[in-house]
């Protein structure tokens, strides 16, 4: 495979850069289940916030299909707040890299069980939040998710179920896909990152039992989901903190 060292871009880490301002909130991502299809980076480019470009390995970039629960979120480095800070969310992105070399994740949506949530997402970061009906049930290493769109007119559904195995040490892969230390996304005229940090994933095997999605589709990827995802990995979660949004213009500190 191709190195992911390339010049002028920040190397694929398992380790975190620090932030270097304050924390704006924390959260917790728990039972998460990782399906990507690899796509040509012509096929996703026109997502792209202006100064952000599709990331690649071996000459192909991918969308992920992303169900986890999150639970308690807090304000900065406080606790999680009651109620609103625990939900069900499942989402479709991109992996990008901007013109300074910051790696990270494009959004083609967020779809929640917490209408709140999603209305506070959308008006203070622009994210692509959708308010949905959704379910999680686990039996033993079974892993299933459920969601149906509420927004009107839409009315996507998905239905995913996996079994969960060993852990596994993380590939190349893995690592490209999850160890991504920010988010890209065009508001009020800018291009902003938005950093994060935590521990390295724990990723473990999993096999696809069940896929029947309408999420990619509803987004502009309707061919996706006729076919197998080339990734699949699950993982028990991460504790995470973010900062502050900044320029992506911006130079990355040293």
């Amino acid at each position: 495979m191709e190195s992911m060292i390339i010049p002028g871009v920040e190397p694929v880490s398992t380790e975190a850069p620090g932030l270097t301002g304050p924390i704006m909130m924390n959260q917790n991502w728990r039972d998460l289940t990782f399906l990507h299809w690899a796509v040509t980076p012509e096929r996703v480019q026109h997502w792209m916030p202006p100064g952000v470009r599709p990331d690649t390995l071996d000459g192909v970039t991918y969308v992920g299909l992303i169900p986890f629960r999150m639970v308690g979120a807090g304000i900065s480095c406080g606790p999680g707040v009651p109620w609103l800070g625990t939900f069900l969310e499942t989402n479709v992105r991109l992996y990008s890299v901007d013109e300074t070399g910051r790696r990270g994740i494009v959004f083609l949506s967020l779809d929640a069980d917490r209408a709140a949530v999603v209305l506070g997402a959308r008006a203070a970061f622009g994210l692509p939040y959708r308010w949905a009906r959704m379910r999680y049930g686990m039996s033993h290493d079974v892993h299933s998710y459920d969601t149906h769109l509420r927004s009107p007119g839409k009315g996507a559904t998905s239905h995913i179920a996996v079994r969960a195995g060993d852990r596994r040490h993380s590939t190349e892969l893995d690592d490209f896909l999850s160890a991504r230390w920010g988010l890209h996304v065009r508001w009020w005229g800018r291009t902003l990152y938005v950093p994060n940090r935590h521990e390295a994933w724990p990723v473990h095997d999993a096999e696809v039992l069940a896929l029947d999605d309408e999420l990619m589709a509803s987004v502009g990827l309707p061919e996706l989901a006729m076919r197998p995802p080339d990734h699949v990995a699950f993982s028990p979660g991460v504790f995470t903190e973010f900062g502050l949004p900044v320029d992506a213009t911006r130079p990355r500190h040293p």
